[in-house]
């Protein structure tokens, strides 16, 4: 069967779009915490106000990488097209490097069990796109 015959399945189409909100969430996000106001900042608790304020550069580019990348790999998956796995391998890389720095390196909040869940999910799904979009072009899908 040649790819151009080979019909999407809706579950294609499901997890695709369920996975666009998901990074468009990341890139809401993102933007809360790169434009956040002193009043905003204020309103957190010590060691929070402590995280946001001393995140070093490369962290906070690793996060607009990570989410824009996969906000982008997410459109270009909707129109099918190979290359959306590139794009959510940048992701996924810029998904680990930021949690390199939340897991091993900052020492402002500590990573308890319930503050690890968010990003332990987030280096999943990252994952888990990567599999998804690269299964997708194996199965014919992707051009």
């Amino acid at each position: 069967m040649s790819k151009s015959s080979t019909k999407t399945p809706i579950n294609f189409w499901v997890i695709s779009i369920i996975a666009l909100f998901w990074n468009i969430m990341g890139v809401i996000a993102y933007l809360k915490q790169a434009y956040m106001t002193p009043e905003t900042l204020a309103l957190l608790s010590e060691d929070q106000q402590a995280w946001y304020t001393n995140v070093p550069a490369w962290v906070t580019a690793a996060f607009a990488i990570a989410v824009f990348s996969g906000t982008f790999g997410c459109f270009i998956l909707l129109l099918r097209k190979k290359w959306a796995t590139i794009l959510f391998i940048i992701s996924f890389i810029a998904v680990l490097v930021q949690s390199t720095y939340t897991f091993l390196i900052q020492n402002f909040v500590e990573i308890t069990t319930d503050k690890a869940i968010m990003p332990i999910s987030i280096i999943l799904i990252a994952l888990l796109l990567v599999w998804f979009s690269n299964n997708s072009n194996k199965k014919g899908i992707l051009s």
